[in-house]
């Protein structure tokens, strides 16, 4: 696939990693510096200039593109070279990100008949969402829906205390004989492990499992002793995604927001109904401990600012926070700070990479979700075709060659969601859920699932 990509920012640059490795890529940007650096690193193409010119479009390949997606930092560059590519060169496909709400509001201004954008992308949406599902579920690194959120794909750190640490996976149906679930993977000092039932938990163990949400604590339970539901969340940061992360909780949390501009907070108060807003700074130690730090069942830091956003959750941390969530657009901060004082770092372009990879994935790929900072994926993908133009269905799941690392985890059929086991048989139009744990092996999942003799 030849795809564009506007913009070598975090989202660009990670984004570039992503697809280079199977497409012809090409990145635009006005900065040759950040072009030289990722020129250096992949096997791309990059043009220098800005991303709505037409001439620069040509430039990139916009003639015979398959796929544009739009990441400047400016949301009128994203709409206007997605309007350009679309007038001037029929480009297919064409993502945006958009960033203001004033814009994504108005659903009638984007499509073909309007701006020519096939796709919005709103990357502070994603992250409150992303953050909003792990305050739900208190105990996990991270949590993922699929199958419109009829089964969900969690992470969590094994601990002493488990009742499942220290067994074999084949004990948990003798502990929980009422509940599906399965194992899909498991990290253990960064490297993975594909389970089996002889394989046995160990403390601090990152386990990845598939369940439907009602059982994702149940399961969780096994791993961990579980924390208390939370009911207090400060929020430091009153910009889009700290105001949208407040209303969403608002009516489940006692939230407050710490925003240190006086003109935002005042905005922020008339905004939210059940959200006290504070004015202050959200590392000042005084007004931490003012407002009760120490019972503060979550702090998420959310500013702007990576270096604020890591201050201020140490310090939270320090003063008796329970739990401090910190938000690191710099991909080299993430692994050095969490696990420390800072239990979750969250990352703003894994959490918008998943969106963006649904629309390159070959075969009906319906959700894509880039998972430990994306070295491993979970894909959904439908079924299609009958046994003779498909390389799984009316398969059982233990006579599919499926890549090596990749585990099919779950089958959404209709309504009915199906823990994958081995007799499992896949239907037409059956959702499949995989887990893969080697991105490399991508495109053979991606074949599995495209229609054709070639492919029996």
């Amino acid at each position: 696939m030849k795809i564009i990509i506007l913009g070598a920012g975090q989202v660009g640059g990670t984004l570039a990693e992503h697809l280079s490795i199977d497409n012809d890529v090409t990145v635009v940007d006005i900065n040759p510096d950040r072009l030289t650096d990722l020129q250096e690193r992949l096997d791309i193409r990059t043009v220098c200039g800005p991303a709505s010119y037409p001439n620069i479009l040509l430039n990139a390949g916009a003639e015979d593109a398959d796929l544009l997606i739009a990441v400047t930092n400016s949301d009128e560059s994203n709409m206007i070279a997605c309007q350009v590519a679309y007038n001037l060169f029929r480009t297919p496909t064409k993502i945006a990100r958009v960033r203001a709400t004033q814009y994504v509001a108005f659903g009638e201004l984007f499509g073909n008949d309007a701006l020519a954008v096939d796709m919005l992308i709103s990357p502070e949406h994603l992250v409150m969402q992303h953050i909003k599902r792990l305050i739900e579920h208190p105990d996990a690194l991270q949590v993922v829906n699929f199958a419109q959120g009829k089964v969900q794909l969690a992470a969590v750190r094994a601990f002493y205390g488990g009742p499942l640490v220290g067994h074999a996976l084949g004990d948990m149906k003798k502990h929980m004989p009422n509940v599906d679930t399965k194992i899909v993977a498991i990290f253990r000092r960064n490297k993975p492990i594909i389970p089996t039932d002889d394989t046995i938990i160990e403390p601090d163990d990152e386990v990845f499992f598939l369940a439907t949400p009602s059982n994702i604590d149940a399961v969780m339970s096994e791993l961990r002793q579980l924390d208390q539901p939370y009911k207090r969340v400060i929020i430091a940061g009153g910009g889009n995604i700290g105001s949208k992360l407040a209303e969403a909780l608002e009516n489940q949390f006692h939230v407050k927001v710490i925003e240190q501009s006086q003109a935002r907070a005042q905005i922020l108060a008339a905004e939210l109904n059940n959200t006290v807003v504070l004015q202050g700074d959200a590392a000042d130690r005084e007004l931490l401990l003012d407002e009760n730090i120490q019972e503060t069942d979550v702090f998420c830091a959310v500013t702007n600012h990576d270096e604020a956003n890591i201050m201020s959750s140490i310090l939270a941390k320090r003063l008796g926070a329970h739990k401090v969530m910190a938000l690191i657009n710099r991909s080299a901060y993430v692994d050095v700070i969490e696990g420390g004082d800072i239990d979750i770092a969250i990352s703003p372009q894994q959490a918008t990479i998943g969106s963006l990879l649904t629309h390159v994935r070959r075969g009906d790929v319906v959700n894509v979700h880039s998972l430990r900072r994306g070295v491993a994926e979970a894909i959904e993908a439908i079924a299609h075709g009958d046994k003779k133009s498909s390389s799984v269905i009316g398969r059982k799941i233990s006579e599919i060659k499926l890549p090596a690392g990749t585990t099919i985890g779950a089958i959404v059929r209709q309504d009915q969601v199906i823990i994958a086991n081995d007799e499992c048989e896949i239907a037409p139009e059956d959702h499949v859920i995989l887990f893969v744990i080697d991105k490399t092996q991508i495109a053979q999942v991606e074949r599995l699932f495209q229609v054709g003799i070639t492919f029996i």
